[in-house]
């Protein structure tokens, strides 16, 4: 679908959270750009009279934009630009059949994502949040043999669970340090990477679970994603292992492995999402074998301006009368 305005005329945008200064000044250029004064979540309300003012609206992963909400749209509101390559809280169908697009940032942040991916194992594997607290707290009595014993992840057998972008970005960094890579994902990779990447592939998700030392959960939350971990799955896993998701926490049961982390089950976890998102499992936080971080995997700025230029060249390329280039379709969920 083309946009409806001419390449003359300045798009009304609105952008529902702060983004870096550099995006927004380049947004204002270009756009009648609605900013965003504090840097805090708009409230549903908020959001509708957003959609009902908007050629364009630029949400981000905070937003739950649902059928109810879409239904309050009005008619001036063509394009969602998300800012972000996950779309799970944007009920694309529902978008469509209204005729309004929707469009994401996909592979600007999948560096930034498999280096916390790796920087997750080694903090959990090598207890690095254990020693920092130590210091922090000046309980350190020097050096002895016995202290701080982790264990090295060269040699493990690490699981990739969804080889996308930022899953063969992580097999790459992990390939460096002596792990052995395997993988689960919905189509076998071409045999050329996976000759590169030194991949395995599992048509059975069970079988590699039951396998590998350190699970990477790099799939995106979909409805055949939801639970995809679920009880069952995870009790296949070895006691010893270690589970670490940088991609969206609905796809595991997270009151499974709470439980069996804390019955010394699984041996730990490095999470940087959670499936009620900010809202954590008072249980799970205080885990003394899980490594939390607060969805910090994008958080460069490389990696957030990169965002916000593709997010504007969405709404520009949708301006000019053209199919945004990162158009998100129903059947790619």
């Amino acid at each position: 679908m083309a946009g409806t305005a001419s390449p003359r005329d300045r798009l009304t945008v609105t952008v529902t959270r702060r983004l870096p200064h550099l995006v927004e000044a380049r947004m204002a250029e270009l756009f009648d750009v609605r900013l965003r004064e504090v840097d805090g979540r708009m409230s549903r309300d908020e959001l509708a009279a957003a959609m009902q003012g908007s050629d364009v609206l630029v949400p981000t992963v905070s937003d739950q934009i649902d059928a109810n909400l879409l239904a309050q749209a009005g008619e001036r509101l063509r394009l969602i630009a998300n800012y972000g390559a996950g779309v799970d809280h944007i009920d694309v169908e529902s978008a469509r059949r209204r005729g309004i697009l929707v469009s994401n940032t996909p592979g600007a942040t999948t560096e930034d994502t498999a280096d916390i991916a790796i920087a997750l194992m080694l903090a959990v594997t090598r207890r690095i949040p254990e020693g920092l607290a130590e210091m922090q707290a000046g309980r350190w009595e020097g050096w002895a043999p016995t202290a701080h014993l982790g264990g090295r992840i060269g040699g493990r057998r690490l699981g990739i669970l969804g080889m996308g972008r930022i899953g063969q970005a992580v097999a790459r960094r992990a390939h460096v340090f002596g792990m052995q890579i395997h993988y689960h994902n919905r189509r076998r990779l071409r045999p050329e990477t996976e000759e590169a990447l030194h991949a395995t592939w599992w048509e059975s998700l069970d079988q590699m679970l039951a396998r590998v030392d350190i699970l990477s959960i790099n799939a995106p939350h979909t409805p055949s994603t939801y639970h995809l971990l679920s009880a069952r799955r995870l009790k296949l896993m070895k006691p010893s292992a270690v589970i670490v998701n940088t991609s969206r926490g609905e796809v595991i049961d997270e009151n499974a492995m709470t439980r069996m982390l804390r019955a010394g089950e699984l041996a730990g976890a490095g999470l940087d999402v959670f499936e009620h998102g900010h809202e954590i499992n008072p249980r799970l936080r205080e885990a003394p074998n899980v490594v939390m971080l607060p969805h910090m995997g994008s958080a460069t700025v490389e990696g957030r301006v990169e965002m916000g230029e593709k997010v504007i060249i969405n709404i520009k390329t949708f301006a000019d009368g053209h199919r945004p280039p990162d158009l998100v379709l129903p059947g790619m969920l």
